[in-house]
């Protein structure tokens, strides 16, 4: 390897990582809009909890199911140009969601939606690292950070959108597939001239500090654990906080989705923040504070009024984030060269405890009370603990 190749390997692509982060925004905002608009399609509809929760387990099962063997694919034969394909998903996912006269076709629109994603993330995800020149959590941050604030954006926009024209307003919403699908065309181009031989030279780095098999199992079934804590509890979040809100404190939708969206912003901010601290103080240090930082404000949230509630959420919001971006980039250490299976197991594993999640507490809001349901998961960090045995791995960089 010649001096400049080294150098051009070691530099951080910062157009390449704001690319990937803007898609990622456009494709969470999209992801978004589906339980944004539960209140709308509960009223078209007549769903019950239940339902309503299956209809994120339908979104999440293609989303999640998929991602792993996505990035196992992948990792043996580079696909540069499968994002703009999966982006074409998601459009027609839109779509079909827009006009939906029917339960089924609502399930149905969500599973396109959601087949978007699978493909979206792992490979984006290695996108991210090919081009981070080394700063491996900041490039993390960069790119969820995207999509959180997508995610914050998605209710907002529908507040304006969808609770006024209704749900034939979706389809506006494939107006930014088609934009994300030209960008992603252009990442793909960069990916299979350039990104491909950087991380084969980071992989190689890598490899000469693996750690024995047996215990970079037991790592990654901790890591799975804590994702479980922290997306069950994202879960009672971004499907049923609207409804907690209107039932507990009698607010219009519009003043739900807007604190949703406060809430969604905070871990826009946790994901920014999660990844750079892992670089500078060690992964384990940022995936324990966030896994059991929050609880204090979990246990609180239940009791407090509509004013610290919103204070709460967003707390909860910022800490639970700075998680995410350090055991993504611990992961993918742990095991150098399997980027995009490490990705999509993660990222998967998180979309389908979300999806479980949604579905097990719709199940639980409709045998008890949605007040109910935020009691219990307010436990959920005390899984926190588990990082204890999580070894000083790759701590620095």
């Amino acid at each position: 390897m010649t001096d400049t190749t080294a150098q051009k390997i070691a530099t951080t692509t910062f157009p390449v990582l704001f690319a990937i982060s803007f898609c990622h925004l456009l494709n969470d905002m999209m992801q978004a809009v589906i339980p944004a608009i539960y209140p709308t399609l509960k009223g078209e509809f007549h769903l019950s909890f239940a339902q309503i929760g299956l209809i994120t387990l339908a979104f999440q099962c293609t989303a999640s199911l998929l991602q792993p063997a996505v990035g196992f694919v992948s990792d043996i034969k580079p696909m540069p140009y499968s994002l703009a394909l999966g982006m074409i998903a998601t459009l027609v996912g839109l779509i079909a969601l827009s006009v939906a006269g029917t339960y089924p076709v609502v399930l149905i629109a969500a599973m396109l939606v959601g087949l978007g994603s699978s493909v979206f993330h792992p490979e984006s995800s290695r996108v991210a690292r090919m081009a981070s020149g080394g700063r491996h959590g900041l490039a993390q941050s960069l790119f969820q950070v995207g999509g959180n604030t997508g995610s914050a954006l998605g209710p907002l926009s529908a507040a304006f959108l969808v609770a006024i024209w209704g749900q034939h307003a979706v389809a506006w919403y494939g107006a930014c597939a088609v934009l994300a699908i030209v960008i992603l065309y252009n990442v793909g181009t960069w990916y299979k001239h350039h990104g491909l031989a950087r991380i084969r030279h980071a992989n190689k780095q890598l490899a000469e500090s693996r750690l024995p098999r047996g215990k970079v199992a037991a790592s990654i079934a901790i890591l799975l654990l804590l994702i479980f804590s922290k997306y069950f509890y994202l879960a009672s979040i971004t499907s049923y906080f609207t409804f907690y809100l209107i039932h507990r404190f009698g607010v219009s939708v519009q003043v739900a989705q807007l604190h949703l969206f406060l809430f969604l912003g905070a871990v826009a901010a946790g994901t920014f923040m999660g990844g750079p601290l892992g670089d500078r103080f060690g992964r384990k240090y940022v995936i324990w504070f966030s896994i059991l930082g929050m609880l204090p404000f979990t246990l609180a949230l239940p009791f407090a009024n509509l004013f610290w509630t919103g204070v709460l959420s967003m707390f909860v919001g910022v800490i639970m984030a700075s998680a995410f971006p350090a055991i993504v980039v611990y992961a993918q250490e742990l095991l150098p060269g399997k980027v995009g299976m490490i990705s999509g197991l993660f990222y998967g594993f998180s979309f389908g405890m979300g999806g479980v999640g949604a579905a097990v507490l719709g199940a639980l809001a409709d045998a008890t009370s949605i007040e109910y349901v935020y009691k219990v998961c307010a436990f959920l960090p005390l899984i926190g603990l588990l990082t204890v045995f999580l070894p000083n791995f790759q701590s620095k960089k």
